[in-house]
Formats: structure tokens, C-alpha cells, sequence
């Protein structure tokens, strides 16, 4: 395993660079000002949800660890997907947006003449080890290099399947800027991210990059990448504003009421990409399944495009 770094807290621990750095400085200081930072955590919409499992404990390992019931997890035959190509994306958009898919959530969005990557992985695992984790089910569409310019990479919030470090590093040497919620820039700038490109965001702040309005609004989850999880990293969902369209990208999220705030005040909305890959009966509070997922859809005023 490489990348290996000494941490002074603990008895000399080692960890993987995946699991990137803690907030620091100025922006520890920022994250400590900020309204959704209460007791040494941030705090979600409606009250704290709940990030363990719900219901016993029992009928969670039977689903998790009895080898009888774990082909549960993964899909029972084949899932058909279309095979994104080069020639999709060769011209673009006719109507001036254009949303693809790159598997789980990762997104291309062309959007009024820019171009906007929402938390990409290209990575085989899930995991900040390259022998061990969840594994993607299909193969990543295109290279990541075959995509050509990206205007803006966005980032939802710093788990795994959100959040890839060898993805991030390949970026990185590109002149992409990063929006990203309030924290997760430590582990985009100990990854080699400058800090002049990156765009660091509480709920409801925005940034304008190129022709775009970028906001970061609320979104009911949690964070944390390595063993101590202090939550110091801020989730979001993100509404993006160009001149002529507008899209929303929901990140990872259980329902909650301010769906409908947040469709008052930045929609309505032409797309909306809605998170339900992770959803389980074990998650109510920090994920949403596919028929929850249409609520929000229809409550944040989504546009004569978006479907569920």
C-alpha cells in the first residue's frame, strides 16, 4: 500500500492517504463560525439523523453478513445501462443542456455552454484500499481523460463513493476549478488541489465560475473518511444556475422539508438528479429509496425535464 503518512495523535497510527486531512487554521476557524456547527458537529436539517442502522440489530447482520441473504445486496441478474460514448458527446448540446450519467453518482452536466462534473469516481473500489471495498458493478463509460475540459468539479461530500482520491489527483492536473462544502477542501489540498481553485461553501453561500451560479444547499446525511470521523466536513446538495437553465444535483440525502424551500429559491429547475443508488430500509434518515425520490422531484419545482 502507498501512500502511507504518520499522524501525531494516537500512538504514531499510520493511515492511508485516502483518507485525506482534518480541517485546520482558517478553515477550522470558519467551520467553528459557522450557524450548522453546534457541539462539535454539524447539525442536519430536522434534527439529527440517524447514521447507524435502524431497526435490531439481528435483521441487520442477517442482510449484511449471513452469506444466505447477501446476494441481496447486489442486483439478481444483469443491469442494463446504455454505453455512453465519445460520440455522445461530440457535439454540443442542441438544446443547451445535456445531463450523463457516468455511473453511480457521477454526472456530466453541459450546461448553457459549460461543463460540470459532479462527484466523480473512476475508481475500481469504493475504499481508500485498492484490495478491499465495495466494487463498482460496470466498468467507468469513457476515460476520464477522453472527457476533455471540465469548467467545474463538484463535490457533494467526502464519503467514498463521493469522494475518490486517485480520480481527484487525475483532476487536479487539469485547469478545472473544485466546488466543494465547507471542510472537504483539506482533503482536495492535501491531494494536490491549490487553494486559489477551490470554491469551500456553507449551506446557502454561492459562487459564480465562468457564467455559472453555484450554491450549496442543505442536505440530510453525514461525512468522514478516516477512524476518528470528527465530522468536521460539511454534506450539501448543489443548485447550479446558468443563463438560461437550471439544474439540481441532491448528493446523498434523506427527505426532508426543505426540498421544497430550496425549489422556491433556486428553481425551478430544468433537471434534477436525485440520489437513491445506497437506499435500504436500515437508512430512512440519510437516504431515500426510488419512490421516496419522486417527492422531491415534484416539492423542489423541478422542470418538464427532470423524471423519477
Amino acid at each position: 500500500m502507498t501512500g502511507l503518512r504518520s499522524q501525531s495523535f494516537g500512538l504514531g497510527m499510520l493511515q492511508p492517504e485516502a483518507f485525506g486531512a482534518e480541517p485546520s487554521g482558517e478553515r477550522l476557524a470558519r467551520i467553528r463560525r459557522s450557524p450548522h456547527f453546534k457541539d462539535g458537529v454539524f447539525q442536519n436539517p430536522g434534527g439529527t439523523a440517524r447514521t447507524r442502522p435502524s431497526g435490531s440489530m439481528l435483521d441487520f447482520a442477517k442482510v449484511f453478513l449471513d452469506k444466505d441473504t447477501r446476494p441481496l445486496r447486489a442486483p439478481r441478474g444483469t443491469v442494463p445501462v446504455h454505453a455512453t460514448t465519445l460520440a455522445d458527446l461530440a457535439k454540443p448540446p442542441a438544446t443547451g443542456l445535456r445531463v450523463t450519467w457516468m455511473g453511480h453518482s457521477s454526472v456530466l452536466v453541459e450546461i448553457d455552454g459549460h461543463r460540470v462534473l459532479f462527484d466523480p469516481v473512476w475508481g475500481e473500489r469504493c475504499s481508500p484500499f485498492p484490495f478491499a471495498g465495495p466494487k463498482r458493478l460496470h466498468p467507468v463509460p469513457l476515460p476520464l481523460a477522453a472527457l476533455g475540459p471540465v469548467d467545474v468539479v463538484v463535490i457533494s461530500h467526502d464519503h467514498y463513493d463521493h469522494l475518490d482520491m486517485p480520480t481527484i489527483k487525475a483532476l487536479a492536473g487539469t485547469d478545472t476549478v473544485f466546488a466543494v462544502p465547507l471542510g472537504v477542501g483539506a482533503h482536495l489540498e492535501h491531494w494536490g488541489v491549490s487553494a486559489d481553485r477551490l470554491r469551500e461553501l456553507d449551506w446557502h453561500e454561492d459562487t459564480k465560475i465562468g457564467g455559472l451560479t453555484l450554491t450549496a444547499t442543505p442536505a440530510r446525511h453525514f461525512c468522514g473518511r478516516g477512524l476518528r470521523n470528527t465530522q468536521h466536513t460539511l454534506w450539501a446538495s448543489w443548485a447550479v444556475a446558468g443563463e438560461e437553465h437550471r439544474i439540481y444535483h441532491s448528493g446523498d440525502t434523506g427527505y426532508f422539508e426543505g426540498f421544497k424551500d430550496i425549489g422556491a429559491a433556486h428553481g425551478p429547475f430544468d433537471a434534477t438528479m436525485i440520489q437513491i443508488g445506497a437506499y435500504s430500509e436500515f437508512w430512512p434518515d440519510i437516504h431515500m429509496t426510488p419512490r421516496r425520490a419522486c417527492v422531491p422531484t415534484s416539492t423542489s419545482r423541478a422542470g418538464p425535464r427532470t423524471e423519477c
